[in-house]
């Protein structure tokens, strides 16, 4: 643990039932990931670098409806003000009628599922960027070395081991071969380096409309419609922002409402009614155990793109 701070504590009661976990759970890339830790208190700890500066926090359910905050660093207020979206608070549903019985029931059992907000562009865009193409275990891989490498120590008392996601400007400076090691290939590499050239910019959107924010997104070579509902997911809390072009989800999709498998352009056509709550849909299925995977087909092969 690093030395202390001066802790800052904020509580949200939400107007509606919530679980942080589940609202949280998105945000964390693989059991390893150094920004993100669930202790064995229950307790959620996570590091950001907000505008204001770095901070790492620690939440806690109190209740159904309240959630615990505590803070430390520079960020921390700038955090805690932010808190109620984070958690999903600011999160609405009230004209999701999904009419599939799964959905149906799926919605009824989970009336808690929340879709929190970070408003923080470039953290949920270098994961994303990294997951491009390649299977989740080498993504979670590279992103826990590089930040092992490149991110700075957390602030306060984080548990062991944990680290700052690093900023814009140290992704700039992270060298070609750098990236290699980490097993990341230039494709990627490089439209990482190209979003933290224009972080700035990158970071105003959150204030945009989302056709807006997601053409901007979409404006930095390498970052295509994928990349930009997953960042739009995690960062603006979209509850429509569906993830096409990814390798199972359309077919999830139809395994679990149709039982048989669909493309991206059926996937898109069958959910189009539940707009403007087509990823809130698909939350749903998952948190729900009611996603059905795909039972045949090519498996995502691991790329090594490491010097050994």
């Amino acid at each position: 643990m690093t030395a202390s701070l001066e802790v800052v504590e904020t509580t949200v009661t939400a107007r509606r039932p919530l679980d942080v976990a589940m609202s949280l759970q998105p945000l964390q890339r693989g059991k390893g990931d150094p920004c993100h830790r669930r202790t064995a208190d229950g307790a959620i700890w996570r590091t950001s670098v907000q505008r204001s500066g770095p901070v790492t926090y620690r939440l806690t359910q109190i209740d159904r409806h309240s959630v615990r905050c505590q803070a430390w660093g520079a960020g921390a207020h700038e955090l805690a003000a932010g808190l109620g979206g984070l958690v999903g608070d600011h999160d609405e549903c009230a004209d999701f009628a999904p009419d599939h019985p799964i959905l149906v029931e799926a919605h009824r059992r989970f009336p808690h599922l929340r879709l929190g907000r970070t408003d923080r562009v470039l953290e949920a865009l270098v994961p994303a960027i990294l997951e491009q193409r390649v299977h989740g275990i080498a993504a979670f891989a590279s992103w826990r070395h590089l930040v092992w490498k490149f991110g700075a120590p957390a602030p306060g008392p984080a548990p062991d081991g944990m680290r700052l996601p690093p900023t814009a400007d140290v992704w700039r400076r992270v060298p070609s071969w750098e990236f290699h090691r980490a097993n990341v290939d230039p494709g990627r590499s490089r439209t990482i380096v190209r979003c933290a050239q224009v972080a700035d910019r990158l970071e105003k959107i959150v204030d945009l409309p989302r056709e807006e924010a997601n053409r901007r997104l979409m404006s930095i070579p390498g970052v295509g419609i994928w990349t930009a509902a997953e960042v739009s997911q995690r960062a603006l809390g979209d509850p429509d922002a569906l993830s096409v072009g990814d390798y199972h989800l359309a077919a999830m999709v139809g395994w679990s409402l149709l039982g048989k498998p669909l493309d991206d352009a059926g996937m898109v056509e069958y959910l189009a009614p539940l707009q403007p709550h087509r990823q809130r849909a698909v939350r749903l299925l998952e948190v729900s155990g009611q996603a059905v995977k795909p039972k045949f087909g090519p498996r995502t092969t691991l790329v090594d793109h490491s010097w050994h």
